[in-house]
């Protein structure tokens, strides 16, 4: 397929602009608030939002809300992003260089928020983990869509206080637990350690680049760490990239809500995710899923959803 005549001039009339031309680079780096790019920008909300109007309309970019902030990402359509990369490939701009310097200022501010978040709140993490729904629950839901095991190798992304591991890791010949905290780090050792579990490898790593081989383990997890993070698409991308043939990835996390005070208290970017969502990140990643389980809270509250995927074990065949 190709873009029409009039698709194509529509699209380069919409990037055609100085700024809009620095916004489509800042989002192929990652989705991005209108407060973000306009801080990046050092320009009006009003007049980025003008700028991201006309490309949303043109196709090129997409907007989605989340709470009472509304995102932009890069178009998912293959053909318009392939002209867009064109596009960037073309550019070599002392402005985009100084806009990107900026973006990593912001990330560095995000980044020194969170872990700051995650040092200060390391010892009742557990506990603040289930203020929403019961942990027992959540873990028997967890049980059922993992299946029953033994497992050859299981991994933790963003392990916490490592109760995945210990979760899993008796029905496990190894397992493996990630994080970039050292205190949380530090407490999973001590959690695993109480378990008796000693084929478990921790390590401080990040979800986006975990350094582990592909297709090398048979349950992947990552439990309650996407509305953390600036770009969860890619994380998802990064865990089902180690989904063995016949293997899953399970991912916990909120259903949409609307509790804004989330991103200041405990510093969520993201206020919870569609079914829809997550099951097209799957789909991108090369996993089927299964349908995702919803467990409304105890008391008012979030929902938290089990959402699997799972790769083909044909792929395994076909390899061999």
């Amino acid at each position: 397929m190709t873009l029409s005549a009039e698709q194509t001039v529509e699209a380069l009339r919409a990037a055609g602009e100085p700024t809009r031309l620095r916004v489509l680079s800042l989002l192929a780096a990652e989705e991005l608030s209108v407060m973000e790019l306009s801080s990046v920008l050092e320009q009006s909300q009003p007049r980025v939002s003008r700028h991201l109007k006309l490309m949303a309309d043109a196709g090129l970019i997409e907007r989605f809300p989340d709470g009472a902030r509304v995102y932009y990402r890069l178009s998912h359509d293959a053909l318009l992003r392939g002209l867009i990369d064109t596009v960037l490939d073309l550019l070599d701009d002392a402005a985009g260089e100084a806009d990107h310097r900026r973006l990593e200022l912001v990330r560095k501010d995000r980044e020194q928020a969170a872990t700051a978040y995650f040092e200060q709140v390391a010892p009742q993490w557990d506990r603040l983990r289930s203020l929403y729904v019961s942990e027992s629950a959540v873990e028997a839901a967890l049980e059922r869509a993992a299946g029953p095991g033994p497992f050859e190798r299981v991994v933790d992304l963003g392990t916490g206080s490592g109760r995945m591991l210990t979760l899993f890791g008796k029905k496990a010949k190894m397992a493996v637990g990630l994080d970039l905290s050292q205190n949380m780090l530090n407490i999973a050792r001590a959690n695993v350690s109480k378990a008796g579990l000693d084929k478990v490898e921790l390590r401080h790593g990040d979800i986006f680049a975990t350094r582990l081989p592909a297709q090398s383990a048979d349950l992947v997890v990552v439990h309650q760490v996407l509305h953390y993070l600036a770009d969860p698409a890619s994380a998802v991308a990064e865990a089902a990239r180690l989904v063995s043939p016949g293997g899953r990835l399970l991912i916990v996390d909120f259903a949409p809500h609307d509790f804004e005070h989330m991103r200041e208290a405990h510093q969520h970017r993201r206020l919870g995710f569609a079914d829809a969502e997550i099951a097209d990140w799957l789909a991108d990643a090369g996993l089927t899923s299964s349908a995702p389980i919803a467990l409304p809270p105890d008391k008012e509250g979030l929902t938290v959803t089990v959402w699997t995927g799972e790769r083909p074990a044909v792929a395994q065949r076909r390899s061999a």
